[in-house]
């Protein structure tokens, strides 16, 4: 595959993941980073979100924990959060998730990434959570 090739998959694979929040990181790196813009879409969603191994609901469960797990990652959560929603994530699953996260990254970081969500659950008119049984 040609760059531009790869670019035009990636573009794809962001667009039905991310919708617009993708894009728009992708347009707020344009005048300062385009090629770090082009290497989100090309290699990060047209290499390896594209890739066959996990399905899309998966990877974003992946990526909200990593995400977590780091911690000062707030603006990428938020764009990986409304991702998990738009691939079949239920917020009751990601509360969940970010719950579960806790025990492993400890309670602040949980707690940030769990008010993120709550925003973009607000956002999205999805308060209040409705919890798992």
């Amino acid at each position: 595959m040609t760059r531009e090739e790869r670019y035009e998959h990636g573009l794809k694979v962001l667009r039905e993941i991310d919708g617009e929040a993708g894009q728009r990181v992708v347009d707020a790196l344009s005048d300062v980073s385009p090629e770090l813009g082009h290497q989100v879409v090309s290699w990060a969603f047209g290499d390896i979100y594209a890739r066959p191994g996990l399905p899309p609901r998966d990877r974003q469960l992946v990526t909200l924990g990593m995400l977590t797990a780091l911690g000062g990652c707030e603006p990428q959560l938020e764009v990986h959060v409304n991702a998990a929603l738009n691939v079949g994530l239920t917020p009751a699953e990601i509360v969940e998730a970010l719950l579960h996260s806790a025990v492993y990254c400890g309670m602040p970081r949980a707690l940030n990434a769990t008010f993120v969500a709550k925003k973009v659950f607000a956002e999205r008119n999805l308060l209040p959570v409705t919890p798992a049984t």
